[in-house]
């Protein structure tokens, strides 16, 4: 695959991003927007290079966006989502030059990446520029209150410490107040009209319990959504143990729904 840096302007600066594309396919592919975890706090744009982003993009071929946005010890919320917008719609307005299919935009990402992505579909539904055809929000971190998985969880690799540290620097002066939908997707009421969604989580990380109900609330809003549960509490199992069994098969799975609901040429 090819490799590239751009500059995309986001909030009066020139933001980088990555971009991941075959080298041999010159006709309009898919755009995927992967946007990289690690509690808002953390990671960088070349966390796409181990990503399930990347591996859709060189199995099946797409080319896939990877913005450095604001972490938030820089800048709390909304800082990391506009970040996340400008990119999408860079995609979006300049589809023509990038090869980008319009009708095949998909937004994902893991864990804070998931939550932006969640976050992000519900701004775009909103904005009423952007088409999203489907969101894969990897065990995403959605709510920024406990729940039954986030309390009291001593996990692997994330925990309730640390989940507490991520929301409160994200959040900043929101914290422990009314949060809006924008910042913690769990919070939103209104779930219609939203992509397909497919995602998966372990059943002993602190993510589960959102993750579960994320899904149900798209459901009842009548939005399609599928969810494949893994046993376990290392969160981000499939990056950081992808050699085993239950990573490679939950990357398998992702790929055969991604194929099975984008259509592929």
């Amino acid at each position: 695959m090819n490799r590239k840096t751009l500059n995309i302007p986001s909030g009066g600066r020139q933001m980088k991003t990555i971009l991941l594309e075959p080298g041999h396919r010159k006709e309009k592919l898919p755009g995927i927007l992967w946007i990289h975890g690690g509690g808002y706090m953390l990671g960088m744009a070349s966390m796409v290079d181990f990503s399930c982003g990347k591996l859709l993009a060189r199995r099946y071929g797409a080319r896939v966006f990877s913005p450095e946005y604001t972490l938030a010890n820089k800048a709390p919320y909304p800082a990391a989502l506009e970040d996340c917008y400008a990119a999408l719609e860079y995609m979006w307005d300049h589809a023509e030059d990038l090869k980008i299919d319009r009708e095949r935009i998909i937004v994902g990402g893991e864990s804070a990446g998931g939550g932006l992505t969640a976050a992000l579909c519900l701004y775009a539904r909103d904005r009423k520029k952007v088409k999203v055809a489907m969101q894969l929000p990897l065990y995403p971190m959605i709510d920024c209150h406990d729940t039954e998985s986030s309390r009291n969880n001593r996990g692997k690799i994330w925990n309730t410490r640390r989940n507490h540290w991520g929301w409160k620097h994200y959040l900043g002066d929101l914290y422990g107040k009314e949060v809006p939908a924008y910042a913690s997707a769990a919070r939103a009421e209104d779930y219609s009209d939203l992509p397909y969604c497919y995602t998966y989580v372990c059943d002993g990380e602190p993510f589960y319990a959102e993750t579960l109900r994320y899904v149900e609330d798209l459901r009842n809003h009548g939005v399609e959504a599928d969810i494949d549960i893994y046993h376990g509490d290392l969160h981000a199992f499939d990056m950081l143990c992808f050699w085993t069994k239950k990573a490679r098969r939950a990357k398998e799975k992702l790929c055969q729904i991604y194929s099975s609901h984008i259509d592929l040429v």
